[in-house]
């Protein structure tokens, strides 16, 4: 999996903002997080491990006068790989990267005895440099405006498709199946029909039927059969009329240009 910064390190350590949900964290532009990436691009490439660091797992990176420290999280569904902490060398200051970074989860283990009736018994404490709540969601924000972008673009294909044969075009997508029928009239309004087969959540639905140009929000109604056949067990459909500029708008974008 490509390594990501938390939030945190962007703003503190690498002092990078905050680019929009667009740009995924993985993508920023930073020498260290490319070299991040390039050492956990191969599984089997063996990571040297900060052992001043005993209470979890930290990695080291390297580039230049750049130091950072990566943790694989494995409590996700499937394993992240996180940059958690990042700065500069110092050799045999006091100011070093990885000094100072022992020398701070150490007061924090320091403040955690302090603060709990349980103390810690490891050397070091870093539970705050890990990913937390603000970065899941940023993760799924990202998430989510890739799934918006590509069902723009699928959805305007299946359109296009329709608009040109009169039949239903669909498409295989990650966990369910969507369909769209789009009949023209000849200047009149024009007819829209989605089908989605398998379960998808109603938000997720409310988002693909956002997504078809030129239909009225409130306009969708659920159907009980397609124009051309009944629905089968796990299909449900949804249709709507398209106004006819944007059905012509469709079509326009499709055709070629005449030669000059």
């Amino acid at each position: 999996m490509p390594v990501r910064p938390t939030l945190r390190c962007l703003r503190e350590d690498l002092h990078l903002p905050l680019p929009p949900a667009s740009t995924p964290l993985d993508q920023v532009d930073h020498p260290l997080l490319t070299k991040a990436n390039e050492q956990f691009a191969d599984p089997d490439t063996p990571h040297e491990r900060i052992r001043a660091i005993d209470d979890v797992v930290l990695f080291k990176v390297k580039i230049g006068r750049w130091r950072g420290a990566t943790h694989t999280d494995q409590a996700e569904s499937e394993a992240r790989d996180w940059l958690v902490a990042a700065g500069h060398r110092e050799d045999g200051s006091a100011d070093d990267f990885y000094t100072a970074l022992h020398s701070q989860a150490r007061a924090a283990r320091q403040r955690y005895n302090a603060e709990h009736d349980k103390p810690l018994t490891t050397d070091t404490y870093s539970q705050h440099l890990l990913p937390g709540d603000d970065d899941q969601d940023r993760y799924l924000l990202e998430a989510g405006t890739r799934l918006a972008k590509r069902l723009d673009t699928v959805i305007r294909d299946l359109a296009r498709g329709s608009l040109r044969d009169g039949h239903e075009h669909a498409v295989d997508l990650s966990g369910f199946r969507l369909g769209l029928l789009v009949r023209a009239d000849h200047g009149h309004e024009t007819y829209v029909a989605v089908r989605i087969t398998g379960s998808v959540p109603t938000d997720l639905t409310a988002v693909i039927l956002s997504r078809v140009p030129g239909c009225a929000a409130d306009g969708w109604f659920p159907e009980y059969a397609l124009p051309e056949r009944h629905l089968l067990p796990a299909e449900h459909a949804w249709s709507n009329l398209m106004d006819p500029k944007a059905a012509a708008q469709l079509l326009d974008h499709c055709r070629p240009a005449p030669d000059r």
